[in-house]
């Protein structure tokens, strides 16, 4: 069986861990057989843990669910700034390194660090003489033009391109979690140099079992969250700006503005925007939006599957003409209840399953006629959202998804 090697800076614990994808992968992979390891560095990002303190070890091995993990030691960080650039540089340098010391070597590496940050992983799969699997999760240099405003002229963001075309180019296998990433390799011009048919795509998606037994096993004791008297509108993720909570809370205003009370937004998350929200509704008496900080994902299910309506929410920006594969969106869809976008994008989820509505008008009154259309629809109409959502969550298993990653490794 094939030696498999997943190189994700952002990697935890599973029992740390926000984004799953790359755990379960190699969780299922290893249940069938494949001698499978991870290369994480040793941070827990938005945290402040580093797994390593010791500066005379250059990694630690772990063993967590039955798969291995290398923890190579980075530097801690704060924020977007210069030291978590630094840490980002440390990793791929150190990973090349801990690479030496390993016996085994692999047949396949899967690699999901920004292009930029690929570039040595890729040249260690060609010194190993093993094939390269670019796993890309986000548009990252198009996102820094969207969501950061800088021109495509801007001499950083035409560096970041050219490398990212690079890698594309040279990687043996290319899987987005987007829909549409051939469609972004088209309108790069990418698809002139290389071709398309190493281009697959794999949706972020969830594990059924663990949802569910969290679910059971992990409620939340809130009082909002528990009130069956309210129509509770929820959303999960991190509050700055990118996210446009100003909008929810916008929303909510409209609502009160409308005399309906037992309508109530409960925000799970922080962010740096946090703080200034909380003043705002303070300040203009919106009683109807509670911020409840920051939850351990564990009890993710149970606030999910407690709500009667999950909001996804955005700026709208070109990049999601693309698609997208929001991990909360798959977690909401788990839920078994109705979601709410903000954002319009090409390839959606919402739409191919039928379960919810999308309302991308950027106009908060607009927004909350939707809440309200949930509020008042009847048991049974609601109750086709919920069903549909319960159906689609078969699709979105992470043990059904590795079948399709297989089948791309085995190609490769």
């Amino acid at each position: 069986m094939k030696t498999i090697w997943f190189i994700s800076h952002s990697a935890m614990p599973p029992h740390l861990a926000v984004r799953t994808r790359t755990n379960k992968f190699a969780k299922y992979l290893t249940k069938k057989g494949y001698n499978v390891e991870i290369f994480a560095a040793s941070t827990i990002h938005n945290s402040d843990i580093n797994l390593i303190n010791d500066n005379s070890t250059l990694f630690i091995e772990k063993e967590y669910e039955g798969v291995k993990y290398n923890h190579i030691r980075t530097s801690n960080y704060s924020g977007n700034g210069i030291s978590r650039i630094i840490n980002m540089l440390q990793f791929p340098f150190r990973l090349s390194k801990v690479s030496k010391k390993k016996k085994v070597k692999p047949d396949v590496i899967i690699c999901n660090p920004q292009s930029v940050f690929a570039v040595i992983p890729y040249l260690i799969s060609k010194k190993i003489d093993s094939k390269f699997i670019l796993d890309v999760r986000d548009l990252w240099t198009e996102s820094i033009v969207d969501f950061l405003g800088y021109s495509q002229k801007n001499p950083i963001i035409q560096f970041l391109y050219s490398v990212e075309k690079w890698v594309f180019k040279k990687s043996d296998k290319i899987i987005f979690s987007m829909e549409g990433g051939k469609d972004y390799l088209i309108d790069r011009g990418i698809n002139k140099k290389m071709s398309l048919s190493k281009v697959h795509h794999i949706t972020n998606g969830f594990d059924l079992d663990d949802f569910n037994y969290n679910k059971l096993n992990y409620p939340l004791n809130d009082d909002l969250l528990e009130n069956k008297d309210i129509f509770k509108v929820v959303y999960t993720g991190a509050i700055r700006e990118a996210n446009n909570i100003s909008f929810l809370v916008d929303t909510a205003k409209e609502i009160q503005n409308s005399g309906i009370k037992d309508i109530q937004f409960l925000i799970y998350g922080e962010g740096p925007d946090k703080r200034k929200l909380e003043e705002r509704c303070k300040r203009e008496n919106i009683n109807n939006i509670h911020f409840k900080g920051q939850v351990e994902k564990k009890f993710i299910p149970y606030i999910l599957s407690t709500s009667n309506l999950n909001l996804l929410n955005y700026k709208q920006v070109n990049t999601w003409k693309y698609g997208g594969s929001q991990n909360k969106l798959s977690e909401y869809i788990a839920s078994g209840k109705p979601t709410l976008s903000s954002i319009d994008m090409n390839y959606n989820q919402i739409k191919k399953f039928n379960c919810g509505k999308i309302c991308s008008t950027n106009d908060p009154n607009d927004f909350a006629k939707e809440i309200i259309s949930f509020y008042e629809m009847s048991s049974e109409k609601y109750a086709v959202y919920c069903n549909n959502a319960e159906k689609a969550s078969q699709e979105l298993d992470y043990k059904k998804l590795v079948d399709k990653l297989e089948e791309i490794i085995l190609e490769a």
